[in-house]
């Protein structure tokens, strides 16, 4: 027979409630506290984290570095952001992973003032890459913050991790997570990896479709079909994207709001004495009315 066990007063005296965030399934803080605890002969020195987030339509990366306040945001870089680089559609996929740490890493070292003395990888070839000191002046350096997501080998995770590398910062990492490694040789395929930065995957499988089964095709592949690309122009599309993320990695300027703009408000507007009064008595009218 099952027996229950019932809390006693003391318990519920003693219970502690987990952070918010924890109780939301948010946030890993055994991983977060060893990710972001400082030594204290560093005092205030950043901790710095490249995080990288996976919603259904957008890749958000972020190097960010703690405070008592809460995070504080370095640099920013989304996928909703590839469509001025030449990349329309297809941004959650691996190919569009590795765009956004690009973006990311070029955006960064522009900010402060790296960009020409760390260039990283100018083409890509998936072979196994780390930053060198050049100069004065070190890479900038941070570390993976996966969060809650699977660390896999061959996760999209990983792609914006080697974007970000070849851009030209300083993550510890090793090749044994990327698509191409395999365990039993203790060997990377650069190849491989290369072929799935450059999205020959999705070029060879809209190709079978296209063979086979035009309508999953036009079912699965619709918004390439409408922009027009075929199987032939993928890995074009995106060595194209990478050199113009180089020539101009710079956030879009804001659009200025027109003078006098006043945000849309979904509030109910307050009512005078006047109001109130008015409709305390339709609602009495009514009342009496009825009975």
């Amino acid at each position: 027979a099952v027996v229950s066990t019932q809390s006693t007063g003391a318990y519920f005296k003693r219970y502690q409630v987990k952070y918010r965030r924890r109780r939301e399934g948010k946030t890993d803080y055994y991983a977060r506290k060893r990710l972001i605890i400082q030594n204290k002969n560093k005092y205030n020195t950043p901790k710095y984290r490249l995080v990288v987030r996976f919603t259904n339509k957008v890749i958000i990366a972020q190097v960010a570095y703690a405070t008592i306040e809460g995070d504080k945001i370095v640099c920013d870089a989304r996928s909703s952001e590839l469509p001025r680089y030449g990349i329309k559609t297809g941004l959650t996929n691996y190919p569009a992973s590795y765009a956004v740490g690009l973006l990311l890493a070029r955006r960064l070292n522009q900010k402060y003032g790296l960009d020409e003395t760390y260039t990283g990888v100018e083409e890509v070839d998936g072979e196994e890459y780390y930053v060198e000191k050049e100069g004065e002046r070190g890479a900038f350096y941070c570390v993976l913050d996966t969060g809650l997501s699977r660390t896999s080998s061959g996760a999209r995770i990983f792609g914006v991790l080697k974007g970000a590398v070849d851009g030209g910062l300083d993550i510890p990492h090793s090749s044994k997570r990327f698509p191409g490694y395999n365990t039993e040789t203790d060997e990377n395929n650069a190849a491989a990896h290369r072929a799935r930065i450059l999205g020959e995957h999705i070029s060879s499988y809209m190709q079978t479709l296209l063979d086979d089964d035009e309508d999953a095709y036009k079912r699965q592949f619709a918004t390439y079909k409408k922009e027009g690309i075929m199987p032939d122009m993928i890995e074009g599309m995106y060595t194209k994207a990478h050199a113009a993320i180089r020539a101009d990695p710079s956030p879009a300027a804001k659009k200025e709001k027109p003078e006098g703009y006043k945000p849309k408000s979904y509030r109910r507007p307050r009512m005078s004495i006047q109001q109130r009064k008015g409709r305390v008595a339709q609602q009495k009218a009514a009342f009496l009315a009825l009975h």
